[in-house]
């Protein structure tokens, strides 16, 4: 397969250049002896919460995908880089972060750039995401989350082609992140949709959760405890990593005897994931729509009522929705939100008809972002896996073996 336009050559051209080019091999060298390495700056995720502007010109990066804008003011000067970077996010979710403006991290990570002029700092971020399966299996585990240290990252052996190869790795790999963000951005237009279809005027009456509905917390449930036959349940950290909007579905079970000490789901409840790492997952919902009861565990909030559970859910993704649940978050390494809270989430209450009329609409738009077979989210990892195959295959070097 071939790449064209924007400056890309052939991928088997592009083989045969780093044949004439690199003959005898590369040589590899250790990442911390070819660049500088960064620390962040002391920031909480309260302040981070508190201090966020729009549009502001320094971003700042927390685990996950926790971001805040501030400006120059808000930090030490000292604090705030300017030159092109590698984040690395170095616990929870271990990974690798490309930024070319202004920004900063929190002091638990670190970031490198380069000062000489034969190395591409994004050619050495799309090298290190090859790194990142190897490095989440070294990270060792501190409290909840692993970790990985400076030395895990700075001792990584690191092929270094000829400059001219390395921009055209970058060329290349550019193409197919551009084309990925092209098909997130449509997924940007279902939130956008979602958005407008459940913003109602002063007509709709509004209530807090709690006035409606009974908002019960989970208990117990460890991955352990999962298997493949028996009562089905809901574990929290599948909420964000399997299920979207509702599920008649469980992927996993646990057996009758741990299933009768745990919370009941019902058809229609919603199951609230009420920990995260971050503010923008934390909250993430799944309404149960199975025939059969099921079980769920900690860290987990069950909503029983009388409204459309799908359009609860579907409120549960809004940005009026992530609006308020920002008020109510807390924490710092952990973030959280209390069932006792959650249950003073004010919620627009159409009638059950013109709440069944925006499920409708709701629910095609969820099947062209979401479906894991024929919508977007599979083009989305096609590309994603074609990009990967490239990268690894144009990440491959032999090393240069000195005589």
């Amino acid at each position: 397969m071939g790449l064209t336009g924007m400056g890309v050559v052939s991928i088997n051209g592009f083989d045969r250049s780093v044949g004439e080019l690199c003959p005898d091999g590369v040589g590899f060298v250790k990442l911390g002896d070819i660049v500088v390495r960064s620390k962040g700056t002391p920031i909480t995720a309260a302040q981070m919460k508190t201090l966020d502007k729009k549009n502001a010109p320094v971003k700042i990066f927390a685990g996950g995908k926790t971001v805040a804008y501030f400006d120059y003011t808000d930090l030490p000067e000292k604090d705030v880089k300017t030159y092109p970077s590698v984040i690395v996010k170095s616990r929870g979710v271990i990974e690798f972060e490309y930024y070319d403006k202004p920004f900063s991290h929190k002091n638990e990570m670190w970031s490198y750039h380069s000062e000489r002029d034969d190395i591409s700092i994004k050619y050495l971020y799309y090298f290190l995401k090859t790194q990142e399966g190897k490095l989440r299996k070294k990270a060792t585990s501190m409290g909840a989350f692993p970790q990985i240290s400076i030395p895990d990252t700075e001792n990584l052996m690191i092929p270094l082609p000829p400059f001219l190869i390395q921009r055209r790795i970058v060329e290349i790999l550019d193409n197919f992140t551009e084309l990925t963000a092209e098909l997130t951005a449509r997924k940007k237009q279902y939130k956008y949709c979602l958005d407008k279809l459940l913003d109602f005027n002063k007509d709709v009456p509004r209530r807090a959760l709690g006035d409606f509905a009974e908002v019960v917390r989970g208990n117990g449930l460890t991955k352990k405890d999962l298997q493949k036959s028996g009562v089905g349940c809901i574990h929290y950290g599948q909420i964000y990593t399997h299920y979207g909007v509702y599920t008649s579905e469980s992927i996993s079970f646990v057996n009758n005897s741990l299933a009768n000490t745990l919370k009941k789901v019902h058809y229609g409840d919603l199951i609230v994931a009420v920990t995260s790492e971050n503010y923008d997952d934390v909250c993430k919902t799944v309404a149960w729509l199975g025939e059969d009861d099921i079980v769920t565990g900690g860290h987990t909030a069950i909503i029983r009522h009388n409204q459309n559970p799908k359009y609860l859910a579907y409120y549960f993704q809004t940005s009026g929705f992530a609006q308020q649940k920002m008020k109510i978050a807390h924490g710092t390494k952990v973030i959280e939100v209390t069932p006792s809270k959650l249950k003073e989430i004010s919620i627009p209450l159409p009638s059950l008809e013109e709440q069944g009329r925006i499920v409708s609409i709701l629910d095609r738009f969820n099947m062209l972002a979401t479906d894991i077979t024929n919508g977007l989210p599979a083009e989305i990892v096609a590309r994603q896996k074609q990009y990967e195959y490239f990268r690894d295959r144009l990440l491959s070097f032999r090393e240069r073996k000195d005589k």
